[in-house]
């Protein structure tokens, strides 16, 4: 009995390994390419967010708060939402609305503001007299901000963009669901509505140990680069 049930929900040969390798290439691929941009783009938003902040005159304070409104309400958009939201935008930007490609814009959108505010709160957390001795020394805006900001708060921007990844690796499989491929679609469109458990199971234990992976090297980094 125990043997049957096994092989009933259990059964690995129905997993078919081509299939496998497609959806974890575009799981991988929507992920880094989505990643490299949110963190280009999350990086600088972040830093506008804090220079903003920093100067409490009338105009940088309504642009402060434009900004943050705007990144609030990216941010804050449930992701399957977003991603049927802007499926216009997403068909003119990369030619379609199905596959990996066009899963990129809905992730970028959702995740860049999520991060940036991350790299707001860990530029805000840099020792006020670091920066004050940097302008003290004659240190350009610039200067300031990629000998020192960047510098210090390093280990606050790593640990953020892994928390960042491990969130676009869920909103990746959400993707899959309404057509952008990966191990999400797999699990759902070849797993779930079929009745083929294992090939749900074999995807949710891929996604994991992506996740494990990434999680490993953020914590790596982090407490590489933190002079604590």
């Amino acid at each position: 009995m125990e043997n049957s049930i096994r092989d009933t929900y259990f059964n690995f040969s129905q997993v078919d390994p081509t299939t496998l390798k497609q959806a974890i290439n575009d799981t991988l691929f929507m992920t880094l390419v989505s990643m490299v941009l949110v963190f280009v783009i999350g990086l600088v938003l972040g830093l506008a967010l804090y220079s903003l902040s920093r100067n409490h005159s009338g105009a940088r304070s309504i642009l402060y708060g434009i900004v943050s409104v705007i990144s609030n309400i990216f941010r804050s958009t449930p992701f399957m939402i977003l991603m049927v939201l802007i499926i216009p935008f997403t068909k003119t930007l990369v030619g379609t609305m199905l596959g990996a490609k066009a899963a990129v814009p809905a992730l970028v959108l959702s995740a860049a503001p999520f991060y940036a505010r991350m790299v707001e709160i860990a530029f805000r957390e840099v020792d006020s007299g670091v920066l004050e001795a940097a302008d003290a020394m004659g240190a350009s805006y610039w200067q300031v901000i990629y000998k020192v900001l960047v510098p210090e708060s390093l280990p606050a921007l790593i640990s953020g963009l892994t928390v960042t990844s491990v969130s676009m690796i869920g909103f990746t499989a959400m993707a899959g669901a309404i057509g952008a491929g990966g191990l999400g679609a797999l699990a759902w469109q070849e797993g779930y509505q079929r009745g083929n458990y294992t090939v749900t199971l074999v995807a949710t234990i891929i996604i994991l140990i992506i996740v494990f992976i990434v999680q490993g090297i953020g914590d790596f980094l982090t407490k590489r680069t933190d002079k604590r």
